[in-house]
């Protein structure tokens, strides 16, 4: 099989394509409400790693540690299923897309890119009012930067998993068959 640019499938992107299309995890996003549940979980399992993470750097807390070892299951299974509610979407290589998808993928990434622009913005303005406030920003720097920069990583996948619509129900048995010799033909 090969997409509009030609390039054939590799062995690589057959494989992640079937990974990212199990329907192990469609329970916890078949609705948009399951789904946005599945983002803000994540996000609020990103945001206690990193602040367990800044305690372990900076107060040599083991606790901290266990903490971020204990969030690290339930963080990448809620990003299997992000992923797969997207189908993959940022994951997958350009070639195994289709083009709704690539319009998809640059429709999130543009939006992301906006979303950074006001954390970034918010970033600046807090570390400028604490500089005004009197506050030494010398020992924030790095761990501010290293928070935005993860929140960087992960906003296309956060906003990729808020707006993904509902898959269509598949009634009748012709279309069934038809989605799985497709999905099969890969």
């Amino acid at each position: 099989m090969t997409t509009s640019d030609q390039r054939p499938l590799t062995n690589y992107d057959r494989r992640m394509y079937r990974l990212m299309n199990r329907r192990e995890t469609a329970p916890f996003h078949a609705t948009a409400a399951r789904r946005r549940a599945v983002v803000l979980v994540h996000v609020a399992l990103t945001g206690m790693s990193e602040v367990a993470w800044l305690f372990a750097v900076v107060g040599d807390e083991r606790w901290a540690t266990w903490t971020m070892l204990g969030l690290l299951l339930p963080w990448c299974f809620a990003t299997g299923v992000i992923n797969s509610s997207t189908r993959g979407l940022l994951e997958l290589r350009a070639r195994a897309l289709d083009e709704r998808q690539r319009a998809e993928k640059s429709r999130v990434t543009a939006l992301a890119h906006r979303a950074m622009l006001w954390v970034l913005l918010a970033a600046t303005i807090g570390s400028g009012g604490a500089a005004l406030a009197g506050l030494e920003v010398e020992e924030l720097v790095f761990p501010v930067l290293f928070s935005v920069f993860v929140v960087h990583w992960l906003m296309p996948l956060w906003v990729a998993g808020l707006t993904a619509r509902d898959e269509p129900d598949l009634d009748d048995e012709d279309d069934i068959a038809e989605a799985v010799g497709a999905a099969g033909a890969l």
